[in-house]
Protein backbone atom coordinates (compact mmCIF):
# COMPACT_ATOMS: atom_id res chain seq x y z
CA UNK A 1 0.00 0.00 0.00
CA UNK A 2 2.90 2.36 0.72
CA UNK A 3 4.25 1.84 -2.80
CA UNK A 4 0.87 2.69 -4.26
CA UNK A 5 0.95 6.03 -2.44
CA UNK A 6 4.47 6.71 -3.71
CA UNK A 7 3.49 5.87 -7.29
CA UNK A 8 0.39 8.07 -7.18
CA UNK A 9 2.35 10.87 -5.53
CA UNK A 10 4.99 10.76 -8.27
CA UNK A 11 2.31 10.72 -10.97
CA UNK A 12 0.50 13.72 -9.46
CA UNK A 13 3.79 15.59 -9.09
CA UNK A 14 4.66 15.02 -12.76
CA UNK A 15 1.21 16.06 -13.99
CA UNK A 16 1.22 19.22 -11.84
CA UNK A 17 4.70 20.06 -13.07
CA UNK A 18 3.57 19.65 -16.68
CA UNK A 19 1.02 22.45 -16.32
CA UNK A 20 3.67 24.83 -14.92
CA UNK A 21 6.46 23.74 -17.28
CA UNK A 22 8.39 26.54 -18.97
CA UNK A 23 10.67 25.76 -21.88
CA UNK A 24 14.35 26.65 -21.58
CA UNK A 25 14.29 27.67 -25.25
CA UNK A 26 12.32 30.81 -24.52
CA UNK A 27 9.90 30.22 -27.40
CA UNK A 28 6.29 30.71 -26.28
CA UNK A 29 5.11 27.94 -28.63
CA UNK A 30 7.53 25.37 -27.28
CA UNK A 31 6.08 25.58 -23.74
CA UNK A 32 2.81 23.98 -24.80
CA UNK A 33 4.56 21.33 -26.85
CA UNK A 34 6.82 20.32 -23.95
CA UNK A 35 3.92 20.42 -21.46
CA UNK A 36 1.95 18.07 -23.68
CA UNK A 37 4.97 15.77 -24.06
CA UNK A 38 5.43 15.53 -20.27
CA UNK A 39 1.77 14.61 -19.71
CA UNK A 40 1.61 12.09 -22.56
CA UNK A 41 4.91 10.45 -21.61
CA UNK A 42 3.84 10.13 -17.96
CA UNK A 43 0.46 8.65 -18.91
CA UNK A 44 2.03 6.25 -21.41
CA UNK A 45 4.67 4.92 -19.01
CA UNK A 46 2.35 4.67 -16.00
CA UNK A 47 -0.27 2.80 -18.08
CA UNK A 48 2.41 0.53 -19.54
CA UNK A 49 3.63 -0.43 -16.06
CA UNK A 50 0.32 -0.57 -14.18
CA UNK A 51 0.22 -4.39 -14.12
CA UNK A 52 3.59 -4.75 -12.36
CA UNK A 53 3.23 -6.39 -8.94
CA UNK A 54 6.84 -7.15 -7.98
CA UNK A 55 7.85 -4.64 -5.27
CA UNK A 56 11.50 -4.47 -6.33
CA UNK A 57 10.55 -3.76 -9.94
CA UNK A 58 8.10 -1.07 -8.79
CA UNK A 59 10.86 0.52 -6.70
CA UNK A 60 13.17 0.52 -9.74
CA UNK A 61 10.52 2.24 -11.86
CA UNK A 62 9.90 4.77 -9.08
CA UNK A 63 13.62 5.52 -8.91
CA UNK A 64 13.73 5.91 -12.68
CA UNK A 65 10.75 8.27 -12.63
CA UNK A 66 12.21 10.40 -9.86
CA UNK A 67 15.58 10.52 -11.63
CA UNK A 68 14.01 11.57 -14.92
CA UNK A 69 11.96 14.21 -13.12
CA UNK A 70 15.03 15.63 -11.37
CA UNK A 71 17.02 15.66 -14.63
CA UNK A 72 14.16 17.39 -16.47
CA UNK A 73 13.89 20.07 -13.80
CA UNK A 74 17.65 20.58 -13.55
CA UNK A 75 18.32 20.80 -17.29
CA UNK A 76 14.92 22.34 -18.14
CA UNK A 77 14.54 19.64 -20.77
CA UNK A 78 11.79 17.01 -20.45
CA UNK A 79 13.16 14.75 -23.17
CA UNK A 80 15.37 11.72 -22.37
CA UNK A 81 19.07 12.50 -22.04
CA UNK A 82 21.38 10.93 -24.64
CA UNK A 83 23.30 7.85 -23.58
CA UNK A 84 27.02 7.72 -24.26
CA UNK A 85 28.35 4.19 -24.14
CA UNK A 86 31.94 3.37 -23.22
CA UNK A 87 34.08 2.93 -26.34
CA UNK A 88 35.92 -0.13 -25.03
CA UNK A 89 32.76 -2.26 -25.25
CA UNK A 90 31.98 -1.53 -28.90
CA UNK A 91 33.40 -4.52 -30.77
CA UNK A 92 32.23 -5.94 -34.06
CA UNK A 93 29.12 -8.18 -33.85
CA UNK A 94 31.16 -11.13 -35.20
CA UNK A 95 33.49 -10.91 -32.23
CA UNK A 96 33.53 -13.85 -29.81
CA UNK A 97 33.13 -11.43 -26.90
CA UNK A 98 29.53 -10.63 -27.86
CA UNK A 99 28.02 -11.94 -24.60
CA UNK A 100 30.45 -9.90 -22.50
CA UNK A 101 29.77 -6.89 -24.71
CA UNK A 102 26.01 -7.12 -24.13
CA UNK A 103 26.55 -7.43 -20.38
CA UNK A 104 28.81 -4.35 -20.32
CA UNK A 105 26.33 -2.36 -22.40
CA UNK A 106 23.50 -3.31 -20.03
CA UNK A 107 25.57 -2.35 -16.99
CA UNK A 108 26.50 1.01 -18.49
CA UNK A 109 22.90 1.97 -19.28
CA UNK A 110 21.76 4.75 -16.93
CA UNK A 111 18.64 4.28 -14.82
CA UNK A 112 16.72 7.09 -16.48
CA UNK A 113 16.66 5.28 -19.82
CA UNK A 114 15.50 1.81 -18.65
CA UNK A 115 11.90 2.34 -19.86
CA UNK A 116 13.10 2.59 -23.43
CA UNK A 117 14.85 -0.77 -23.63
CA UNK A 118 11.63 -2.51 -24.76
CA UNK A 119 10.92 0.06 -27.45
CA UNK A 120 14.32 0.31 -29.10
Amino acid sequence: MALRKEVLSLYRHIIRLSYKWESALGNPGSDGEEQKYVREEARRLFKKNKEITDEEEIRQHLKEGQTRLELAIHYKNPYPRPVHLPQHVLHSPKDKRLKAQRRKLEQSKPIYIKSYEDES
